[in-house]
């Protein structure tokens, strides 16, 4: 016997019985983006890996750690770990810029990232997000942060709070980042050597470390201090302050968090993580922000953008199953060519039926239509000869008797 061959670590099979939840978050996505007015768009999983690097930053964890990157005819080509920079590559390589700003898109799909398994967490998953382009005033902040709750509320998911903050423009940005390699030069050599290597080429990044010991650094009052002082200058200051304006007039809850930084470099100004409390333990379930720099370092024009992604994994497992939906009908008969010409007569009238192909016994048949179905549509000897059909509700028990260019009006 032949070697079985199993799925790789980090990926996993969506299974028939498992593919409703996915086309229950598809289709949510699909009805409430619609209503804002965003068209989907559809990027190739691989691009160029230079894409993702001066894209995402080269100071990042994906681009260190995480990238799936491979050689074909001398180009280096990259599995793509978000969406983004691919969406702001077609943007770009499509002239999007010359269409009446905002251009309003959004996707779904497979992103690939090297890192431990775990719990919603695998090396390939899937993504929901939007992206706005071409707006820079707070208004498209506050919209694309107001869709993200009117969608996780669209799926059930209503304890929600907001995580804000803003990082400000590269000039007030800078400042802020030399003040924190001050004041964290006499603790360098305690740092973890990820955030010794950040200290020099991003040091905004070390505030994102989840390691214990470099926490407990940032929690010193002479570093805290500094973390949370308001380093904005004023038009970053006001930018933010409107934000903060138009959530609180649309009564969105939220709190402003001064590490959040995110874990990419093209971000500024307005960050912002969604959580959700729907399960008891707090879980973040969306996270995005702003990107005003990222189209012209990618070869583009100067154009303000906004945008946001969710782990499609992370909100299944916070939602409750979707039970399978049964078929209209299910044919039980004695007669498989009989059958198989009443199951293309209803399916040209858009039911959804089975027919036995087996060619089972009558019983077994009724017992897998009570399983599969709505209704058993019974086809003996005499409904063949009086061309009519016996429905039979599953649900209910009862049955009835149809000529057969009537059944579809009643399943």
């Amino acid at each position: 016997m032949a070697k079985i061959i199993n799925v790789i670590k980090g990926t996993k099979d969506i299974l028939p019985q498992d593919v409703g939840e996915w086309h229950r978050l598809e289709q949510t996505a699909l009805d409430v983006f619609s209503k804002y007015g965003y068209r989907e768009i559809r990027t190739p999983i691989f691009e160029a890996t230079e894409l993702f690097a001066r894209g995402v930053g080269d100071t990042t964890d994906i681009v260190n750690k995480e990238m799936y990157t491979f050689e074909k005819s001398d180009r280096s080509l990259t599995l793509r770990p978000e969406n983004t920079a691919g969406v702001v590559r077609s943007f770009i390589e499509n002239g999007m810029s010359r269409l009446s700003a905002p251009v309003k898109l959004w996707y779904k799909g497979p992103m690939f990232r090297y890192e431990r398994p775990q719990a919603g967490r695998q090396r390939q998953f899937h993504q929901v997000g939007v992206e706005m382009f071409g707006i820079k005033e707070p208004a498209a902040d506050a919209e694309v942060i107001l869709l993200a709750i009117n969608y996780l509320k669209a799926l059930g998911l209503n304890d929600l709070e907001v995580e804000l903050n803003s990082l400000g423009c590269p000039n007030c940005r800078e400042k802020y980042k030399a003040k924190i390699k001050e004041v964290l030069k006499p603790e360098f050599n305690n740092l973890c050597e990820d955030c010794q290597t950040r200290y020099d080429k991003n040091p905004l990044r070390l505030l994102d470390c989840k390691v214990e010991s470099c926490q407990k650094i940032f929690e010193k009052p002479e570093i805290k201090n500094v973390i949370f002082s308001d380093f904005l200058c004023e038009e970053c200051a006001e930018h933010y302050s409107k934000l903060k304006s138009y959530l609180d007039k649309t009564n969105v809850k939220y709190v402003e968090n001064k590490l959040l930084v995110r874990g990419l470099d093209y971000y500024n100004r307005t960050v912002f993580e969604i959580k959700s409390n729907d399960l008891g333990s707090q879980n973040a379930v969306c996270g995005g922000g702003r990107y005003d720099s990222l189209v012209r370092n990618l070869g583009g024009e100067d154009t303000p953008a906004i945008g946001w992604a969710m782990g499609m994994e992370r909100l299944n497992a916070l939602l409750p199953e979707v039970k399978p939906e049964k078929l209209d009908g299910f044919i039980v008969s004695n007669s498989p060519v009989e059958a198989f010409a009443l199951a293309q007569e209803l399916r040209e009238k858009g039911k959804s039926v089975e027919m036995d192909l087996s060619n089972k016994k009558f019983t077994k048949q009724l017992e897998k239509a009570s399983k599969v179905a709505k209704f058993a549509l019974i086809l003996g000897d005499d409904e063949i000869s009086e061309n009519t059909v016996s429905v039979k509700n599953l649900e209910t028990s009862e049955q009835n008797k149809y000529s057969r260019s009537e059944v579809a009006m009643f399943i």
